[in-house]
């Protein structure tokens, strides 16, 4: 499941349980690339959370978004990862495994 994040909704929807966030920004060619990766992953069973980076610049600062697309990765509120760049499909379920292990 894919939800679009904002500063009035991003506590409520991603503090709880294990979350990717993709921060992007929508003039971004390597997002829009991006969105096309993601959205293979719509009907898996990762949750997944986007926050445009312009709309919601509160939320960039408090990760500390360097660049678009960036990938946070929270567990119960505490981010336990990061990355940032393009990824395929394949290579974000690799990086993405070593979370979603219980």
């Amino acid at each position: 499941m894919i939800i679009e994040l904002n500063e009035d909704n991003f506590d409520s929807e991603a503090l709880s349980g294990l979350k990717v966030i993709e921060f992007y920004a929508t003039w971004c060619m390597y997002c829009k690339k991006q969105r096309i990766e993601l959205g293979e992953l719509e009907n898996s069973d990762i949750r997944i959370g986007i926050v445009d980076g312009d709309e919601s610049p509160n939320l960039v600062k408090r990760y500390g978004i360097r660049a678009y697309p960036t990938f946070v990765i929270l567990k119960d509120g505490e981010k336990i990862g990061q990355f940032s760049g393009f990824h395929t499909k394949a290579e974000l379920l690799n990086r993405l495994m070593k979370y979603l292990q219980p």
